[in-house]
């Protein structure tokens, strides 16, 4: 199951507290402090892990305790610190605090170690206190408390480029085409349900992750359809590549309404670089125009490959900076 959201209960540990002891030894009858520090309290650790590609198996625990720090004894012993305890997110996973909002973390890196919650420190043992005016103290600080916090967890896929189209607009079809990945494809809307990764590959050992994400219609950056889930997934992509049927009634409408439901979820899809392409194009015998200004537009057959090459071609040197499409909108 493909899981990118959920949320999961953190407490780190309590700090062990310090005691009040002395010595107690063979001919001292009054010796000095001797009560030893507590133990810190385990820390919540959150860990990337690139082989990991959901959120499910956090979603079903729910929650994460790391354990208390031991107290302190006698004789100046240290109590033993509490055991942290390690979450292993996605790359591309975002967590926040859920009764404030804040940004706790962002996971971009395989291995990269956040500590999320704090575990409480150690007390001090009376040994700490001692002083040439008191040289007997007969008090010692408690281990402070954990954090509890309410966590949001978001994943969200990296990719350089993005497929934006209404359902059956052939983005299943051309990821499968491109790389290996083998998503369901039918002629009938929402066949794709969870977002797609390919690797696409080109030249000599050189390659770019392309995301197809569920198929928007109008209104779905307000919750309607089923593509309004997976938006997130588009906002670390670099390129945006707008699908258009080549059947479609209406197309320049089309491509105005999938351009402002991504604006309307994030303003920063603006500054994208974006091309619009026409798909199926084996299905009519001339192309349709499109309205638009400032905006590369490329025709494809997936099932017959015109034009496919052209696009990868395209599609690479955008990223290389070498044909950077204007991002202008209209």
């Amino acid at each position: 199951m493909f899981v990118d959201y959920t949320k999961v209960l953190v407490r780190s540990g309590k700090g062990g507290d310090g005691v009040i002891a002395f010595r107690r030894e063979k001919f001292i009858p009054k010796g000095g402090p001797a009560g030893g520090d507590g133990g810190n309290g385990g820390d919540v650790i959150v860990v990337g892990d690139v082989n990991l590609n959901t959120l499910q198996d956090i979603k079903y625990r729910k929650s994460y305790k790391a354990t208390n720090g031991q107290n302190g004894q006698g004789s100046k012993k240290y109590g033993k610190a509490g055991r942290s305890v390690e979450i292993k997110v996605p790359i591309g996973t975002l967590i926040k605090n859920n009764d404030t909002g804040e940004v706790l973390a962002d996971i971009v890196a395989d291995g990269e170690r956040v500590t999320i919650a704090k575990g409480g420190s150690g007390g001090y043992g009376n040994a700490r206190f001692a002083t040439p005016t008191n040289q007997t103290p007969r008090y010692a600080k408690p281990g402070l408390p954990g954090l509890e916090l309410n966590l949001v967890m978001e994943l969200k896929l990296f990719s350089d480029v993005g497929l934006v189209g209404m359902p059956n607009a052939g983005k299943s079809t051309l990821i499968s085409v491109l790389s290996h990945v083998k998503p369901k494809i039918a002629d009938y809307p929402f066949t794709t349900i969870i977002p797609n990764l390919g690797i696409v590959k080109y030249g000599n050992y050189r390659s770019f992750v392309m995301a197809d994400i569920p198929g928007l219609i109008e209104g779905a950056s307000e919750g309607k359809g089923l593509g309004f889930r997976f938006l997130r997934h588009l906002e670390r992509t670099k390129v945006l590549v707008f699908m258009v049927e080549s059947i479609d009634e209406d197309p320049t409408a089309t491509y105005k309404m999938l351009k402002n439901e991504l604006y309307q979820h994030m303003e920063d899809f603006r500054d994208r670089p974006k091309i619009i392409l026409i798909t199926k194009s084996d299905l009519v015998q001339e192309l349709p125009e499109l309205e638009v200004e400032g905006v590369d537009i490329h025709a494809i057959s997936a099932v017959t490959g015109d034009g496919v090459s052209e696009l990868v071609d395209k599609l690479v040197k955008i990223q290389e900076n070498k044909d950077q499409p204007n991002s202008w909108d209209i």
